[in-house]
């Protein structure tokens, strides 16, 4: 589904040519690294839906045994959860960000990451981005809402979450995870500049007015779905009010007070073929 992903313990390129025009945008994004001192090594975890048994699980589906697996992990080895929204304060203002910082997400928005991976957050004192689909949460869930297998997230579990103070929102687009013609945020050929710039704003900027409507927040972090990403859809996202995107190829981050460093970060997605060990020897690894 993804650009790049790893499946087994394999990379596998479900689009090559979509892989190297993501992993080519991200790199062009990826800010100034002249001044290194200030650089901050920032992994980013990928989850999806989480389930309450092996025999469920996928390559986008993972057991809560596994995520408080990793969740005790990251916690015995020092690291902080932060939310994107700390990660941009750092690169704006210099605050502070924690010795060991890791971010998590969450991407779909699925009903199961209020009622298996929030209360995972509160044991470990953890937090996490969770970044919704409009038409989901809009349509799916107000028409099948609560079974934990396949349901949504409804505004009302958002402000629940919210309530919690270790969930942050983000913007899954309104209606662009879809493989329909289109490839989640991907251009067209035969789209123009403005024709493909104003598919953006209506989508996305319609989920950002549906977010704040329904739950009072103004999501600052997008994540691309399928990762797919292309140079024009940067200054889209910026001119939205957003300060991180959230890409799917795996590789690991430095921040530092280029804000272009937030605008293509890269996230592991977590499978359960691997162990938690092999799986945070790899994504919380410096390179």
């Amino acid at each position: 589904m993804f650009g790049c992903v790893r499946v087994k313990g394999f990379i596998k390129f479900a689009a090559a040519a979509a892989a190297m025009t993501a992993a080519a945008v991200c790199a062009f994004f990826a800010g100034s690294a002249d001044d290194n001192t200030d650089d901050i090594f920032l992994p980013v975890i990928m989850y999806h839906s989480i389930v309450d048994s092996e025999e469920k699980q996928s390559d986008f589906r993972i057991s809560r045994d596994i995520v408080e697996e990793d969740l005790r992990y990251l916690r015995d080895n020092g690291y902080t959860a932060v939310f994107a929204q700390e990660a941009a304060e750092y690169v704006k203002n210099g605050t502070p960000l924690p010795e060991k910082p890791v971010m998590i997400t969450a991407d779909d928005g699925f009903y199961n990451n209020l009622c298996y991976l929030l209360p995972l957050l509160e044991k470990y004192d953890m937090k996490a981005t969770v970044s919704v689909v409009g038409y989901y949460s809009e349509v799916l869930a107000k028409n099948d809402p609560h079974v934990p297998d396949y349901s949504y997230l409804t505004w009302e579990d958002m402000r629940e979450m919210l309530k919690s103070g270790r969930i942050e929102l983000g913007d899954h687009t309104y209606d662009m995870h879809s493989l329909d013609g289109r490839k989640g945020c991907g251009r067209l050929e035969y789209e123009s500049d403005p024709e493909y710039e104003q598919k953006l704003y209506e989508d996305i900027g319609l989920n950002q007015t549906l977010i704040k409507l329904n739950t009072g927040i103004s999501p600052v972090v997008f994540a691309y779905p399928f990762g797919e990403i292309s140079k024009e859809s940067i200054p889209v996202i910026k001119k939205l009010g957003f300060c991180c995107a959230l890409s799917c190829c795996e590789k690991p981050n430095r921040i530092n007070h280029d804000e272009d460093c937030l605008f293509c970060l890269g996230r592991y997605n977590r499978e359960p073929w691997e162990s938690t060990w092999e799986f945070m020897e790899r994504c919380l690894k410096e390179r």
